[in-house]
């Protein structure tokens, strides 16, 4: 049995939804971002046990299908850009509906009309996140990240980065207060 797992956006996030399923003495077999494949089916009873319980810890089980496809989506995107840090094979669109296993058109308008925001403009609002994570690491030039994040150059980046900040990325590594968001609010 599978069970879908809103707000569960990062490696962390898998380390807290294991252990505290673990608590509850439900046995898993495979936990990644956002899903939960289970040893034995849950009752209704231990589903909402389940959820009240997560939910304590910013998570909350997602029932309806086109739910659990926006929270895929989302969790794809998340993986594309903060876990791999690979360069993406294909375009993103092309990905999606290879591994969702639905047309395009229809996970776009899905997720615009569940979420009240592109497709493209969440991959590019969790683009810019992992690109304010590099600048205050500052282990990288501006020159580097925008290669690593595949943009074509790095006047690209940096009018990406003012549309969706309004700030310069320089202008936003120089301050000292960090405008960074956790993932599960962008």
């Amino acid at each position: 049995m599978k069970i879908y797992i809103k707000n569960m956006v990062c490696n962390r996030c898998i380390m807290v939804v294991k252990n505290e399923l673990e608590k509850l003495g439900i046995h898993t077999l495979n936990i990644s971002l956002g899903e939960v494949e289970l040893k034995n089916d849950l009752t209704e009873t231990e589903k909402t046990n389940l959820d009240n319980h997560l939910k304590t810890f910013g998570f909350e089980l997602i029932d309806d299908k086109k739910s659990r496809l926006i929270g895929q989506i989302k969790s794809y995107i998340i993986e594309i850009i903060h876990q791999n840090n690979s360069e993406l094979k294909s375009n993103l669109s092309d990905y999606l509906s290879s591994k969702l296993h639905h047309d395009y058109t229809y996970l776009s308008n899905l997720f615009s009309e569940v979420e009240g925001t592109t497709i493209e403009k969440y991959f590019i609002a969790q683009k810019i996140e992992k690109v304010k994570e590099l600048l205050v690491y500052d282990e990288l030039s501006l020159s580097e990240i925008a290669y690593q994040m595949n943009y074509s150059s790095v006047g690209y980046l940096s009018n990406q980065f003012k549309k969706v900040t309004g700030l310069t990325p320089t202008h936003f590594k120089n301050i000292k207060e960090i405008k960074r968001k956790p993932l599960d609010e962008v």
